[in-house]
């Protein structure tokens, strides 16, 4: 491999979120952090390079958006998802969970009910209750360690008068690529019931082989009038320090209302290195890329195959994309603060406990992987020995 993906980073004392807060959050400095979604691996050189030069500019003055940063954004999507997208339905945004809560703010009322889909990404629920929003919970359905959407709930809370919904594809924490059919089925109650997607796709990059993504609005005109797809190079390059992510939208007065909502606030500047890194990311990245989802797919295989072997009383659903493993502690205890207990002061692992993701996570917790393998073979060995220990008491 032209990438050395084996090499570990000391990250500590750089102000990482994931690597300088664990004395505070889980009370001791030796645990070892598999928990907030962004990877421990260098981004593309090229990312590297790009950032470096823009920096040797020294002069660090307001920006604007390069043309060569929307072409970059559309030959991407064309390449790698078969999406024709034009620039004129781009909008940026500073991350995708404010793309989330400006959408909920915009698109529904006071009151109304969002749908969603839990178990899922805690800041989902986050935007809905936060806007004075009601969570309108339509649980997936658990089915041979697989996720599926239950399309009876989903109906009935649309009948109820959900008109918004956010939708997070590729699934997080679960994993699952919805597949083509899927996708259709859910579009044609949104489409009868008069329902927005606001769809979460920023894991769209991170799909295993066998499976493919399928963006919701590219599934018909129809469905690309009603969505709203919040998207970003952050998760697929390692970028997510750099808070940049972008809004798709065919839908003109969609589009119209957002970007004046980002006005109102102010956040409709452009940061003065994001362009150049997500410019450098997707016009040469792709070779990194490819790479990468091979050392993650391994990464996937190995992390499940040693639970499977050392701690049998767990149960793993095998991801179709992202980097997040979600295991399932039920047979160990059903006791969040057992669970913690387990990871944070026995195993000094971090892994996230799974009620952060709604009821249905409950007694589960979400691996990160995305980190090279003898840091992932340290914290599952720790986290297994652990619970042998607790389980022969």
């Amino acid at each position: 491999m032209k990438y050395d993906f084996d090499r570990m980073l000391n990250r500590k004392q750089t102000n990482s979120y994931k690597w300088d807060q664990s004395e505070r959050l889980f009370g001791a400095d030796d645990v070892l952090p598999l928990w907030v979604a962004d990877m421990d691996f260098e981004s593309p050189p090229a990312v590297k390079e790009a950032l470096v030069q823009r920096a040797l500019h020294g002069t660090y003055g307001y920006s604007i958006q390069p043309e060569a940063y929307n072409a970059a954004i559309v030959s991407w999507f064309a390449r790698r998802h078969d999406w024709q997208l034009k620039p004129e339905w781009l909008s940026d945004a500073p991350g995708v969970v404010t793309t989330l809560s400006l959408a909920v703010e915009l698109f529904s009322s006071l009151g109304d009910r969002v749908l969603l889909q839990s178990p899922v990404y805690a800041p989902f629920f986050d935007v809905i209750r936060m806007n004075g929003r009601e969570v309108a919970d339509s649980p997936l359905i658990e089915r041979d360690g697989r996720y599926i959407m239950n399309y009876d709930q989903l109906e009935q809370e649309m009948q109820r008068g959900a008109k918004l919904m956010l939708l997070c594809s590729p699934h997080n924490p679960g994993g699952r690529v919805w597949e083509r059919e899927e996708l259709e089925r859910l579009g044609e109650l949104c489409i009868r019931y008069g329902v927005t997607v606001i769809s979460d796709e920023i894991h769209c990059d991170l799909v295993m082989s066998g499976h493919r993504h399928i963006p919701f609005a590219s599934l018909s005109e129809e469905l690309a009038q009603r969505t709203m797809t919040a998207l970003a190079a952050t998760k697929t390059f390692n970028l997510a320090g750099l808070h940049t992510s972008f809004a798709v939208t065919a839908n003109s007065e969609m589009k119209k209302a957002f970007d004046r909502r980002l006005r109102t606030l102010a956040l409709n500047m452009t940061p003065y290195f994001n362009a150049n890194a997500v410019i450098a990311a997707y016009n040469e990245g792709e070779a990194w890329l490819d790479e990468l989802l091979a050392y993650l797919e391994a990464n996937r295989d190995y992390a499940i195959d040693y639970l499977s072997e050392h701690l049998p009383q767990v149960k793993t659903h095998r991801p179709d994309g992202t980097y997040l493993l979600w295991v399932d502690c039920r047979g160990l205890t059903t006791d969040v603060r057992q669970i913690k207990e387990l990871m944070f002061r026995q195993a000094k692992v971090a892994f996230n406990e799974g009620s952060q993701y709604g009821s249905a996570g409950e007694g589960f917790v979400r691996i990160n992987y995305a980190c090279p393998r003898s840091f992932l073979h340290e914290a599952l060995e720790r986290f297994c020995r652990a619970a042998q220990t607790v389980e022969s008491k």
